[in-house]
């Protein structure tokens, strides 16, 4: 996925922060200073607890080992008042790391190598050596290296770059770019480097992404993907459970897709198939104010967004999979 020689350019601190800060797991309608707080690792072995760790307290004392002998892992979290927890037992890492040894191969990329740890966790999840909890993704099923190469592929071909942009009070907020050649994402490029030559802005991001886009094209090549919009808006369809949420924004423009990969209906599905309607949609009326191809054009890529053999092309749909991630619902 990465290149050899990846560069990482363009990044303040804060930058930084705020780019890590969009993935940070999170539940809408709770108080932040009241929430769970890390997690909590028991390692077992003969039906005893050999350890209890705390990844923000550290180790914890014996007889708290000892009280969460008989917890299940979802009580143990509790007792802890930890956001996640896991029950380990002992020698499944160990098993997992020579069952890797043993099936790896020479040549085998990064994310050949990455989709086989996490085969093999989930193999000794399902024979009850490994307890998580919560169980985001249970039942999302792990792709093949080649769906995942052919998704990023779609997104983004070689010598094409994939952004998003978020603004925030007429400001950039934060951005990152990605470039990727033959050998994968050679250039992972932040908005240190481009705020100076987007020029002066508007106020208005709806018009303020297109200097962004100009100038990550500028320092990074061509675009082939596209996302932009307040980060605020952002947040909320991470973690938003309702079909059709993120369809729903790019159709009132809350986010901007542009530009939109003629692929990208086929691996992101209904919301992805929407998104690039809508976007054709308008430059349909740009360039057609008739009206005499858009209905043609409409009844296409409406048939592209809601086909379900080409939706199901990809095991899992890749945004639910990150509002598993993000959200902490149960």
């Amino acid at each position: 996925m990465l290149s050899p020689d990846v560069r990482f350019e363009g990044f303040t601190a804060t930058d930084w922060i705020r780019v890590l800060s969009l993935f940070r797991p999170r539940r809408t309608g709770i108080d932040e200073a009241e929430r769970p707080r890390g997690g909590v690792v028991a390692v077992r072995a003969g039906g005893k607890l050999r350890k209890l760790v705390h990844t923000d307290a550290g180790r914890l004392r014996i007889d708290d080992a000892q009280r969460a002998a008989t917890l299940s892992v979802e009580e143990l979290a509790a007792s802890h008042h930890a956001s996640w927890a896991a029950v380990i037992e002992a020698g499944a890492l160990e098993a997992i790391v020579e069952r890797f040894g043993a099936r790896v191969r020479r040549g085998d990329d990064l994310i050949a190598q990455t989709l086989l740890l996490l085969q093999l966790a989930r193999e000794e999840l399902l024979v009850g050596t490994i307890d998580l909890w919560p169980a985001r993704l249970h039942g999302v099923p792990i792709p093949s290296p080649g769906v995942v190469r052919g998704t990023l592929e779609s997104l983004a071909g070689v010598g094409k770059t994939m952004v998003i942009g978020l603004f925030e009070g007429g400001e950039l907020w934060t951005s990152v770019a990605l470039r990727r050649d033959a050998r994968g994402i050679s250039l992972i490029l932040g908005p240190d480097e481009v705020r100076e030559d987007m020029g002066l802005l508007a106020g208005d991001w709806r018009r303020d992404y297109r200097h962004l886009s100009r100038a990550i094209e500028e320092r990074a090549g061509e675009l082939s993907l596209g996302c932009f919009a307040e980060a605020e808006t952002i947040r909320k369809l991470e973690v938003d459970p309702s079909p059709g949420a993120w369809a729903r924004a790019v159709a009132v423009r809350d986010v901007i897709l542009a530009p939109v990969p003629a692929a990208l209906a086929i691996p992101l599905g209904i919301d992805a198939g929407r998104a690039a309607l809508s976007a054709l949609r308008a430059i349909a009326e740009r360039i057609d104010p008739m009206g005499i191809v858009g209905p043609a054009m409409r009844a296409v890529l409406e048939r592209a967004g809601t086909d379900s053999e080409m939706a199901a092309m990809l095991p899992f749909h890749p945004l639910e999979l990150l509002r598993k991630l993000i959200s902490r619902e149960r």
